[in-house]
């Protein structure tokens, strides 16, 4: 299983938004088909909402491959 740390710069990221910017789908349609046909879990549950909001600390797997959400220092969160 392949493991990779994601920085995200804001939160929360649309789920659909970091599989195409991870080139994990060729676009956001092919991410957002991924997503509903089941193929993505996030924090060990299967999530079929493609805006699913994500936040540092989630993980996200796809396949083989495991993402952990981490922020970039210093960046605010929005509320």
């Amino acid at each position: 299983m392949n493991k990779r740390i994601v920085k995200i710069n804001k939160a929360p990221v649309e789920l659909y938004k970091i599989l195409k910017f991870e080139n994990i789908a060729s676009s956001g349609g092919e991410a957002k088909f991924m997503i509903v046909d089941g193929f993505a879990e996030v924090n060990g549950s299967i999530e079929t909402q493609k805006r699913k909001k994500i936040y540092p600390g989630d993980i996200i797997k796809i396949n083989d491959l495991v993402l952990e959400i981490q922020l970039i220092d210093d960046l605010p969160c929005a509320q």
